[in-house]
């Protein structure tokens, strides 16, 4: 007959064992809605900040933005960024790019598929994102992310942005806000944050030598290669990341937002890495983009 000990013991194992499996389902779903995705060794996506890494692989069905948030490049840099089941990178002598349906499982706001003819002339972009607290202006680099250049603009002319709110704020150790996913309700309750996307997904462009240094913008994803969507994360700092998210662009105006922004703080989220929705709303009210010669 068992004793009261050996009952308290069965409940603690019990206990432990309904900890471990929430523990595994966090993290299944963390992979699907991480924007960045990787870590780095100190809380972030790449080299030294482990958990916020998977953040930002996210993809419109949970893009990494930090943990668990691709330009266009030359073919020799991308080639390696998705397999042959995968979209395939820009290809430079038909001036094609290759987008393909998202079977990842997330929220889609279906707005079509972006044209798949492009042009890598101008070679930078200037794309503007209005927002409640002020204007944040990017230069994108249409010459070396091309496809991704073209997917935000088709995005943009979609008015597939407007209305949403940016889910997922960083800290100190993983400076960086996340944005694009349209159905995100960023208030810190809603579990499927991170997980919206267009439909379609591309590969990853501009990696070699990628850094992550403030004022960059760059691609969320998951952590498969060729899932780059529509998330994107804006970096107020240095993230030690691996270079495997694409940076599209160079923010020329509205880093003094993301300062404020991240001087409110955080909703700290369920992951416990350290990021969560940020307590300060960011809206995007319009985004247009337009060439520079």
């Amino acid at each position: 007959m068992a004793t009261g000990k050996d009952r308290q013991k069965q409940l603690a194992r019990e206990h432990y064992e309904r900890q471990m499996q929430r523990r595994i389902e966090r993290e299944q779903k963390a992979k699907r809605t991480a924007i960045i995705g990787s870590t780095v060794g100190v809380v972030i996506v790449v080299g030294g900040i482990v958990a916020a890494v998977a953040l930002l692989g996210g993809n419109d069905t949970g893009t990494e933005a930090a943990a668990s948030p691709s330009a266009a490049a030359t073919p020799a840099d991308t080639a390696q960024a998705s397999a042959s089941t995968g979209p395939k990178p820009y290809d430079a002598k038909t001036g094609t790019c290759d987008y393909v349906k998202d079977t990842s499982g997330g929220t889609v706001k279906d707005v079509g598929m972006p044209p798949t003819k492009v042009k890598t002339e101008p070679a930078t972009k200037t794309m503007t994102f209005k927002t409640n607290l002020g204007d944040i202006v990017v230069e994108l680099n249409n010459a070396k992310a091309p496809c991704t250049t073209n997917s935000l603009e088709f995005l943009a002319k979609k008015n597939y942005y407007d209305g949403s709110k940016c889910h997922r704020l960083g800290s100190d150790q993983f400076p960086m806000l996340q944005c694009g996913d349209p159905t995100a309700k960023a208030d810190g309750k809603n579990q499927t944050d991170g997980q919206g996307g267009p439909g379609y997904v591309m590969a990853e462009e501009n990696l070699q030598g990628a850094q992550y240094k403030r004022g960059v913008m760059a691609m969320a994803k998951t952590n498969a290669p060729g899932s780059t969507g529509s998330q994107f994360f804006l970096v107020y700092g240095d993230i030690g990341l691996t270079p495997d998210y694409t940076p599209v662009g160079t923010i020329t105006k509205g880093l003094d937002i993301l300062d404020k922004v991240n001087k409110a703080g955080n909703i700290p989220g369920a992951m416990g890495d350290g990021t969560g929705a940020p307590k300060q709303t960011v809206e995007i009210k319009d985004v247009t983009i337009a060439g520079k010669s």
